[in-house]
């Protein structure tokens, strides 16, 4: 294997452990990692369904910012957004 082989190799290896459930990473390492089973069966029992669009990113920063200064979740804020704009 040549050299780029191998440094491509290592490179994955060290992506694979740092984005691995429980991994400890910047100071977060007391925060419990949750399954994504659970979390969907968390979700399902809100009646939470995964909905996934497309957006020009100007629109999402602007959504980042509005969740941010409100202090909500991202999803609770389109949520409350979709909800305010099909009542009209």
């Amino acid at each position: 294997m040549k050299k780029t082989g191998m440094a491509k190799s290592d490179a994955k290896k060290l992506m694979g452990k740092m984005s691995a459930p429980g991994a400890a990473g910047f100071g977060n390492s007391d925060v419990a990692a949750i399954d994504r089973r659970e979390q969907r069966k968390r979700d399902q029992a809100l009646g939470l369904v995964p909905f996934a669009v497309k957006l020009n990113g100007s629109l999402v920063q602007q959504l980042q910012t509005l969740a941010k200064e409100r202090e909500l979740d991202l999803n609770q804020l389109v949520a409350e957004l979709l909800t305010k704009g099909l009542a009209d």
